[in-house]
């Protein structure tokens, strides 16, 4: 009504409108866990072997799925262990690092699994389905939830489990936050800092370590 000049002062301008507070990510998985993900796989043949090399790249870099469905082959730095991110958040151009383990799977797959799965139609895409085709973000996500079930976990996760996991492990070993936020390319460190919520090992650990109360060897059990 102010707006419309029905009134010749805006009521609400001292009052503090609420402010919707950021999500905790749903399902937290361990390293240990995350590594029980990625054996099962491996039960599944050449394909499945193939669907663990993927699940090592979403794990080993952090990107989100739509990310991972556009890379392609030239987009990987074998010798600097790089990969490209052309087509993430924004349209921003992005280079990652990635493990000596996930450039192992990824030269293993691109010379013993690619060349069973590609057809005239595959072009440089780096990850082919069954049809030879880029993958649909969909069936990313289903392949990667299939895996969480196998694996005998009741709470969800897929794709982005091994985003969050990346996020908390890397916090829990000590990185500085603000190379995890450019691991995540999050453009503001408010979206990286959710992380600190869900990383408690390393602040218990520091509170052990320094707080008086923890520190006491006044107890009542001896």
């Amino acid at each position: 009504m102010f707006n419309r000049g029905l009134l010749t002062a805006d009521k609400l301008s001292s009052i503090d409108l609420p402010t919707v507070g950021r999500p905790l990510p749903k399902a937290n998985f361990t390293a240990e866990e995350v590594e029980q993900i990625l054996e099962q796989p491996l039960l599944y043949g050449f394909k499945g072997m193939r669907d663990r090399v993927i699940l090592e790249t979403l794990f080993a870099t952090g990107i989100h799925r739509i990310e991972l469905l556009h890379l392609d082959i030239e987009d990987v730095d074998f010798n600097q262990q790089l990969i490209r991110v052309r087509k993430g958040k924004g349209n921003r151009e992005n280079i990652l690092p990635v493990s000596d383990r996930a450039v192992e799977w990824l030269v293993f797959y691109l010379t013993k699994l690619r060349l069973k799965l590609a057809t005239l139609h595959s072009g440089s895409a780096l990850f082919l389905n069954d049809k030879g085709a880029r993958y649909r973000a969909c069936a990313l996500s289903d392949m990667a939830s299939r895996y969480v079930r196998f694996a005998g976990f009741k709470r969800s996760g897929s794709c982005h489990l091994f985003r969050h996991a990346t996020a908390t492990i890397m916090l829990d070993n000590g990185a500085d936050i603000r190379h995890v936020q450019e691991m995540l390319v999050h453009a503001d460190i408010a979206s990286t800092q959710i992380y600190t919520f869900v990383s408690r090992s390393k602040l218990r650990d520091v509170y052990n370590k320094t707080h008086p109360s923890a520190l006491s060897d006044k107890r009542l059990f001896r």
